[in-house]
């Protein structure tokens, strides 16, 4: 596909939106000399674009590190270019089903940094059953979600992440990236990932991710519940019925912008 050129007059904008994609999950954080001579730019001009970015939330700064990474308003930017993606629209469908035989709560989540953001959901049947707030953020090593995605993410990216300060929810959530990468290999081989009350006490979900034409994880759905109803029969029942319907979403082609 062709590159379409930006029309004369707007090299600024130009260069604020490649020093933005300069940001990767690998290297989140970059120096102003690190940016300026990876875009090419004089430090006072990369320096000033930092700064309007900076006004309007686009960027932060770390003071002790004097580092700079994404700011809070490039994290909602994120959340409604995927609120609006059509892949709320293509999995649907897979949540009504699955809430539908389960009578659970189920959700669409993707990882965003290092959590994982509710994209589209659909409220259990039991009158006690998961909340669902479309748009809110759960820590990833804290969600059956975020586990299976981690678990098949790249080593590098994998790594980087684990790396990252990890928050403890509950007295169950693991927090040690050893235990963590040992429980990352039972998922690759059982399919699906749980989370036993990591996230909030008396709170049980099961998860399995999803991939698109090229093989790369895009997402992960999940049905959670009251511990009570998550027997752990059931809980093995569900795994085998997410891991299922991840794959039928995975073999009908879920595509994603490359």
């Amino acid at each position: 596909m062709s590159r379409v050129e930006a029309p004369q007059g707007t090299q600024a904008v130009v260069r604020a939106l490649r020093l933005l994609r300069a940001f990767t999950l690998q290297e989140p954080q970059l120096t102003l000399g690190q940016l300026s001579s990876r875009l090419n730019l004089k430090k006072t001009t990369a320096h000033r674009l930092l700064l309007a970015l900076e006004s309007e939330g686009l960027v932060a700064r770390d003071p002790m590190r004097s580092t700079y990474h994404l700011g809070s308003s490039m994290i909602a930017l994120g959340s409604q270019a995927l609120l609006t993606s059509e892949l709320r629209a293509i999995v649907r469908p897979t949540l009504e089903r699955i809430a539908l035989s389960t009578r659970e709560s189920t959700t669409l989540e993707v990882l965003v940094g290092d959590h994982m953001l509710i994209l589209d959901g659909v409220k259990g049947r039991h009158l006690v059953s998961a909340s669902l707030e479309i748009g809110m953020s759960w820590p990833a090593h804290a969600t059956s979600t975020g586990k299976c995605v981690l678990a098949h993410l790249p080593k590098a990216s994998r790594d980087h992440i684990l790396s990252l300060p990890m928050s403890r929810c509950t007295e169950h959530t693991v927090t040690d990236p050893d235990v963590l990468r040992a429980e990352f290999e039972a998922i690759r081989e059982s399919g699906f990932a749980v989370a036993n009350q990591q996230l909030e006490l008396d709170f049980v979900a099961v998860g399995a991710e999803f991939r698109d034409p090229f093989g790369d994880v895009i997402g992960a759905i999940s049905v959670g519940g009251p511990a009570s109803r998550f027997t752990s029969a059931r809980v093995r029942s569900l795994g085998a019925q997410l891991r299922s319907e991840a794959d039928e979403l995975s073999k009908g082609h879920v595509h994603r912008s490359k």
